[in-house]
């Protein structure tokens, strides 16, 4: 018989203890990660950089995760393989349901994740995996939302003058790299690549605090990125056709703050609108036009995005996805843009800028 989720949270924390700690201020989301691996807080207060909160003054943690640097426990108790996306063929994770919480278990990497109601860990090769923890913690703070009616969105955001607008798109449309371009005229960062939409009238954009991961494309041909890049990266893959440059599939980390300079990065905003890129690179002229949610299910599954197995299917971070027609009904409360065409990231920003009025 499986241990519950909580038995094996408890096991792991006594054989393991957390005894470092970092405290982290998502907008008023306080967050508390503790771990028995220095290097792993480094490597996490260094990422969330402006997120991080001193030891001084009170300080009341919303959500607590721990992640232990350890072997993974053995689980009694068979996995489910979680099927890939459409037009993927790898299975990359596996989940068990223990009635009181949810186990997770990533194969590349063997991470084990486990959460049961306010319990969150993540146990493995943890510093190694800095990245799966993030998303991990990420993923707690995703619930926290879902929990209060929000509705999750698979978009990039930014804001401007209290407004914020959300960029959806088909697979490789390049809505973070439109989102940078309007870095460049001056908006503020709100997420990469998950949003969540509240369920309070009039409607607010919630981010949550990943920084994008670029092509070497988005970098060689934005002015301001073209530093993440090495001099010799620079050169080869500005020698390469386009064609080449926009298929290559390896990614860089773009730090907000280091890219951009401290304090633009915003984690919610006023839902001012949807832009929803569905252009070619070869499409010709650049179009715009505005549509009506309802009427374009296409678009609107392109923006509303699954939970996936960081959620566990009953107790306090339940969570039923909502229809594609109420995913469309909480759009409609603000403009919705189409942009097709050819791919022209200077003149989408440009319009995005004009149309929902953030110049």
């Amino acid at each position: 018989m499986t241990a519950s989720c909580t038995d094996i949270i408890r096991s792991v924390r006594k054989k393991y203890p957390a005894t470092f700690g970092l405290r982290l201020n998502f907008d008023g989301i306080a967050v508390f990660v503790s771990s028995n691996e220095r290097v792993l807080l480094n490597l996490l207060r260094n990422y969330f950089g402006e997120f991080v909160v001193g030891p001084e003054g009170g300080f009341s943690p919303s959500i607590a995760i721990s992640a232990h640097e350890g072997p993974v426990p053995d689980i009694d108790g068979q996995f489910t393989e979680k099927q890939p996306d459409p037009g993927k063929t790898k299975i990359k994770e596996e989940y068990l349901d223990c009635g009181d919480g949810r186990l997770v278990r990533k194969r590349l990497t063997g991470m084990l994740f486990a959460f049961s109601g306010a319990e969150h860990l993540a146990v493995g090769p943890c510093a190694r995996n800095c990245n799966q923890v993030v998303n991990f913690i990420n993923s707690r703070l995703i619930a926290r939302h879902l929990g209060r009616g929000c509705y999750l969105g698979h978009a990039a955001a930014v804001a401007r003058r209290g407004k914020g607008i959300a960029l959806c798109g088909f697979s490789g449309m390049g809505k973070s790299t439109l989102a940078l371009f309007l870095m460049n005229e001056g908006c503020a960062f709100v997420s990469n690549d998950r949003v969540l939409l509240s369920a309070e009238i009039p409607a607010r954009l919630y981010g949550v605090p990943k920084h994008p991961r670029i092509n070497p494309g988005t970098a060689l041909n934005n002015a301001v990125l073209r530093d993440i890049l090495n001099p010799e990266d620079r050169e080869r893959f500005s020698a390469l056709p386009p064609d080449r440059l926009w298929s290559l599939e390896r990614k860089y980390d773009a730090p907000i703050g280091q890219c951009y300079g401290p304090g633009r990065f915003a984690l919610q905003a006023p839902f001012a609108g949807l832009a929803a890129l569905n252009w070619r690179r070869t499409g010709g002229a650049m179009r715009v036009a505005e549509v009506h949610p309802p009427d374009r299910p296409d678009l609107v599954g392109a923006f509303s995005k699954n939970a996936g197995l960081f959620f566990a299917p009953d107790g306090p971070e339940a969570y039923a996805p909502p229809s594609p027609e109420a995913y469309a009904a909480r759009l409609a409360q603000a403009p919705m843009l189409e942009i097709t065409g050819g791919v022209d990231f200077p003149a989408a920003a440009g319009i995005c800028l004009e149309f929902f009025r953030l110049r």
